[in-house]
């Protein structure tokens, strides 16, 4: 077959900035300086020097054990408590208990008819320093607002930083099912938290301190919801290079030390959607090989132009897509655009530049995709999206998939291992409920850390995109990690599953996601026949 043209045009955009702009976490905490840190691009790429550890607690259904046991995949993650409370004219079923210093970073919960108050008990008190009906207090109706507070395709969340010096308890005083055994009651949650190491010390929230940061509180909820106006607007005197040959290269350097702080690119294509994953995004720091990804699921928007607004990751209407991700480097950084299809494709790439002090609390940043069709979605199994070697924090993952059959695909609960645990310590209660959506609902939504760009249907057939970013919620790992999720499949069929995953890596970490060129070079999964309503269960 004769090649087609490639014409890719690399435009290096490079904006020098007064000093690096660099903050770490400091070794006192309080809600006001984690609001800023939530909207600080830079504090992601350095290695915490607070040494927290980020935990959960969820509902996740108690029979899960270990993997040996047929219970290890157990589904019904609901109601699972740490403890009840007895009060005298309630119930108080115990969601979290944790020891200090911390902070809660993320709240999530849905259940077909949730009937009751959440409260927030820090440092022993008797009385909650929040209390609220979860309906509006995880919904967005009291206390915060969005972006920090919204329902989303039925999921509940809640960013707000709620930190803690001696101890959190979370409790909920609705019907239990396991009590009731009415089918209104079931209660799903998630509560990701940081423990700091001793010696941090942390201001406990108070709603003073609330009313008092009212003002932090809003220029963060801004800044989230416009995140291009926290990269600096200057002049730029474009580079541009063109490159013939279909499976060609495209590549320019960068000298160093220095920060990535934004990289656009636009795709022009006859197949835009075969072009979004046979375009390859492939980056080096420091001579040491980091980013491997289709540019599609790179940006968050899976297979196609599918448009979204998130804080680390946009993709906008024109098709230009765009990531916030700071990715610095000592001596120098290269960037290439491989286009291991057989399409010509053009190609526009623009990377801003920064001034950066590298020092050893620096970070390379990462990602990593794998893909494979077919993939048989019976038995359920543990899909392994990463394993990481070396000290660093993960930062989010995008997860595109073909599904072959309308019936539900994500029963599956995350699994992450942290410095070599036997059992994880973050487990989950379906993938839905990780990505802040639930009961698979197949609606578009977007928010600063969670989005679902694409959902074809009807109902979950077809192709779907779902991304999840982190900010206070990040996950250090000093030795290693292990990211897995279920594939829980309520039907027999067969599927196209692809994950990409970001984290950032102090020198010297390595994973077990190789390039796949011949996966990128392959069309992409075709999707089935339409899906009809009498062959449901089939």
């Amino acid at each position: 077959m004769k090649k087609r043209k490639l014409c890719c045009i690399l435009l290096l955009a490079v904006v020098f900035c007064a000093g690096s702009g660099v903050y770490g976490q400091d070794k006192w905490v309080s809600y006001e300086s984690l609001l800023m840190e939530m909207v600080n691009r830079d504090v992601i790429a350095m290695f915490p020097s607070s040494g927290y550890v980020c935990g959960q607690f969820s509902s996740y259904d108690r029979k899960m054990k270990t993997p040996e046991q047929a219970d290890w995949f157990a589904n019904e993650d609901w109601c699972h408590f740490v403890g009840v409370e007895e009060k005298a004219d309630r119930k108080e079923w115990v969601m979290m208990d944790s020891d200090g210093p911390g902070c809660i970073v993320r709240i999530w919960c849905t259940g077909p008819e949730i009937r009751g108050r959440l409260r927030i008990y820090i440092d022993d008190a008797n009385e909650p320093v929040i209390e609220g009906n979860v309906v509006d207090l995880i919904g967005g109706r009291v206390l915060v607002g969005e972006p920090l507070s919204a329902v989303r395709a039925r999921g509940r969340n809640l960013y707000l930083p709620i930190p803690y010096a001696k101890h959190c308890k979370v409790t909920y005083d609705g019907p239990n099912f396991w009590q009731s055994r009415d089918g209104r009651d079931p209660f799903y949650y998630q509560i990701n938290y940081r423990t700091y190491e001793t010696g941090t010390v942390v201001r406990s929230f108070s709603m003073d301190a609330f009313n008092a940061a009212k003002e932090t509180l809003q220029q963060s909820r801004q800044l989230l919801l416009t995140p291009w106006k926290t990269a600096e607007e200057k002049p730029v005197s474009p580079h541009t290079v063109a490159l013939d040959g279909a499976g060609s290269v495209v590549s320019t350097t960068i000298a160093g030390p220095g920060a990535i702080y934004r990289m656009s690119l636009k795709l022009e294509a006859e197949d835009i959607e075969q072009a979004t994953r046979s375009v390859v995004l492939v980056m080096e720091f420091d001579g040491e090989k980091a980013v491997w990804a289709p540019v599609g699921e790179f940006f968050g928007s899976g297979i196609g132009v599918n448009p979204y607004r998130g804080w680390w990751r946009m993709v906008a209407k024109d098709g230009t897509m765009t990531c916030y991700w700071p990715m610095p480097f000592a001596k120098g950084c290269k960037i290439s655009l491989q286009n291991f299809g057989k399409e010509a494709v053009k190609a526009t790439l623009v990377a801003d530049k920064k001034n950066w002090n590298w020092d050893d609390r620096s970070m390379y940043f990462h990602a990593n995709w794998r893909y494979k069709y077919p993939v048989d979605s019976q038995p359920h199994f543990d899909w392994n999206f990463i394993e990481v070697q070396g000290q660093g924090v993960m930062v989010g993952d995008t997860l595109s998939l073909l599904n072959g059959n309308a019936d539900w695909w994500g029963e599956g609960d995350e699994k992450i291992y942290i410095d070599g645990e036997e059992f994880p310590s973050h487990v989950g209660t379906g993938t839905e409920d990780y990505y802040g959506y639930a009961y698979c609902t197949p609606e578009f939504f977007e928010d600063p850390f969670h989005a679902q760009p694409r959902a074809d249907g009807p109902r979950n057939f077809g192709r779907v995109t779902n991304t999840r970013s982190r900010s206070l919620d990040a996950v250090p790992f000093r030795k290693s990690l292990r990211f897995d999720m279920e594939l829980w499949h309520r039907t027999k069929t067969q599927m196209a599953y692809a994950t990409t995953t970001y984290w950032y890596a102090r020198p010297g970490a390595t994973c077990n996601i190789a390039p796949a060129p011949e996966l990128a070079a392959k069309k992409i999964a075709p999707v089935p026949a339409p899906w009809k309503e009498s062959e449901q269960g089939q």
